[in-house]
């Protein structure tokens, strides 16, 4: 259920008294708050859906440590698709954050580096997100891992179907640039 709080259209309703599901995309995760053009809301959206994420997974590694990766996954998509917003949320990369941060600190780098890498070149913050969990993924084949590959393979193509409009948007030329 922690996965299903949606961070988003809560600060947007308390400190703006606005829907944040009918601004820009609908979602209601950081990306689309910041297009409220209220960045500090955006940011703050953006710190507790990665703890959402964290703490899901930190929380279930201290108490049943073999459940670690369905907590996850279970929490990946609460957020995208919460019980209490009709199954319509966000598309789950500052929740997918928190919980490779709780797995990996190595994993969070390389992720990090990557999407800043990629957004700087291209400009298109999903295709950071998109090609980000790709490499993650395709690194954490080399670590043998079972378990953690499975699970970022499983959460890739999640975040392949999250971003679905974006990658038509993407191959038609008409997504949205992020300015610096």
């Amino acid at each position: 259920m922690l996965g299903s709080i949606p961070f988003g259209l809560v600060i947007t309703g308390i400190f703006l008294k606005k829907d944040v599901r009918k601004i820009g995309s609908g979602n209601i995760g950081a990306t689309n708050v910041l297009r409220t053009g209220n960045k500090s809301l955006a940011l703050l959206t953006l710190l507790l859906d990665i703890l959402k994420g964290y703490l899901t997974v930190y929380l279930t590694s201290i108490y049943f440590i073999d459940f670690v990766f369905f907590s996850a996954l279970v929490c990946f998509v609460g957020h995208i698709f919460p019980v209490w917003l009709k199954f319509k949320g966000g598309k789950g990369i500052a929740t997918y954050l928190g919980i490779i941060l709780a797995l990996s600190l190595k994993l969070t780098v390389i992720f990090a580096f990557s999407w800043m890498l990629i957004l700087i070149i291209f400009r298109y913050s999903s295709l950071s997100s998109i090609l980000s969990t790709l490499i993650v993924f395709l690194f954490a084949l080399t670590l043998k891992d079972f378990y953690l590959y499975s699970y970022l393979f499983i959460t890739f193509v999640i975040v392949l179907y999250t971003h679905k409009e974006n990658i038509s948007r993407l191959r038609n030329k008409s997504e949205n640039k992020i300015k610096f």
